[in-house]
């Protein structure tokens, strides 16, 4: 059976990597055309080429053999074939039977479409990271949580709600804090060795007592993706509840939608 199952994916893999190969053209990698081709697409020579792998190891790839491939050589031919995201994906599960890399944080941006969609909301919305780094947000969230006014450094949801001295505006804060430290240990757990996911601990430990006593002796009791209970500039209390949706699985970024639940005066 198991037998069965590995000889089905390296003939998807094979059909995978062949179809990728024969939808580019020369001219869609730079390279000249060299007259008529007796077969669409790429030459298995130029793919090896452009990827910086060997030919022969290349060739053994596509023909499925059973041959031990590194995260590099995987990522390399992603690039040289033109590979979205999902497509890289889908390339490593078959050669790996695993995600690639996640790559928690990184020069990262959204694509005009995604930043369109949320603009076109009517509640505050914003795209975090692994990382928990705000990348993008509409202008109701950045009216809530004041995105643009912060440094680049600073646009991290965890460092916001644990680092900010000020935190008036919060009035459920130890509730909410709790909560969105056990959704980010959740998600810790997708990259538990990665240097920059331990970095943001680090320093957020030595920036917030909480933190660190949290850290240290976890509250797994809620968990929560944004802030529930804000403070409007208007003295009344705004309670939210949130939904979450996918905007790229393999990069791990992720949009997340405040939907208001009642506003109420304080006394």
């Amino acid at each position: 059976m198991a037998d069965s199952r590995l000889a089905r994916t390296q003939s998807d893999l094979t059909e995978f990597i062949l179809h990728h190969r024969r939808k580019l053209t020369p001219a869609d990698v730079g390279l000249p055309s060299g007259g008529r081709r007796r077969t669409p697409g790429l030459r298995r020579e130029e793919v090896a080429a452009l990827a910086g792998v060997g030919l022969t190891w290349y060739t053994w790839f596509e023909q499925g053999r059973d041959i031990q491939v590194s995260e590099q050589f995987l990522l390399s031919i992603s690039r040289a074939l033109k590979l979205d995201d999902a497509e890289c994906c889908h390339l490593f599960l078959l050669a790996h039977h695993r995600a690639p890399p996640p790559e928690a944080y990184q020069e990262q941006s959204i694509s005009p479409y995604i930043q369109s969609l949320m603009d076109e909301l009517a509640r505050p919305a914003y795209v975090m990271n692994l990382r928990w780094d705000v990348i993008g947000w509409n202008t109701q969230a950045d009216d809530l949580l004041g995105f643009g006014k912060r440094e680049p450094a600073e646009r991290n949801l965890l460092r916001i709600v644990f680092a900010t001295p000020d935190l008036r505006w919060l009035p459920d804060w130890q509730q909410d804090a709790s909560r969105l430290l056990a959704q980010f240990r959740c998600d810790l757990a997708v990259a538990p060795e990665d240097p920059v996911m331990l970095d943001l601990i680090d320093e957020l430990s030595r920036l917030s007592p909480d933190f660190r006593r949290w850290w240290a002796t976890p509250n797994m009791d809620g968990y929560v993706r944004g802030i529930t209970s804000i403070t409007g500039t208007d003295g009344k209390l705004q309670k939210f509840v949130h939904e979450m949706l996918i905007v790229d699985e393999h990069r791990h970024l992720k949009m997340v939608v405040y939907f208001a639940l009642k506003t109420e005066g304080l006394r």
